[in-house]
């Protein structure tokens, strides 16, 4: 309590009590207690104010800091975009290799997997049992009897 000892309150108040009376002392008392609750109350809203403020700029702080990695992101998304990268290093696979400029622009590189693909009529043969190989190309065969 103010950092004074027990003789220094008995002191106090023998001198209050000579200066203000036996018959006001309690009255003065209790103003007293009244006043210094009413300070500490004060100061306990002082406090909670001042905290508040502190968290407010420690959240403005933040809040700027995030705004700056929100704009850093922004301003590095369009440059990082991995589907493009990934598009441009194969295709700039497939320029380097040997022997791609060759094909002619219109057909379609397939890569060492270059399988021929069956004509409609060997597709035909092969779904009704005959091998393609013993069909003449442009010849039918027949699969039945005749009507």
């Amino acid at each position: 309590m103010l950092d004074m000892s027990w003789g220094e309150v008995m002191l106090i108040g023998g001198v209050a009590l000579i200066v203000i009376g036996p018959k006001d002392l309690p009255k003065a008392l209790r103003t007293l207690g009244q006043i210094t609750t009413k300070v500490r109350r004060m100061a306990g809203e002082f406090q909670s104010q001042f905290n508040e403020a502190i968290r407010e700029a420690e959240l403005e702080e933040v809040r700027r800091d995030v705004e700056g990695v929100k704009r850093t992101v922004d301003a590095a998304r369009p440059s990082f975009n991995p589907v493009d990268t990934i598009r441009n290093e194969i295709r700039s696979a497939v320029e380097s290799r040997p022997g791609a400029g060759s094909k002619d622009a219109g057909a379609k590189d397939t890569g060492s997997f270059d399988v021929p693909r069956p004509t409609p009529e060997q597709q035909a043969a092969q779904m009704h049992g005959a091998s393609a190989s013993s069909a003449a190309p442009g010849t039918k065969t027949e699969t039945g009897p005749t009507p």
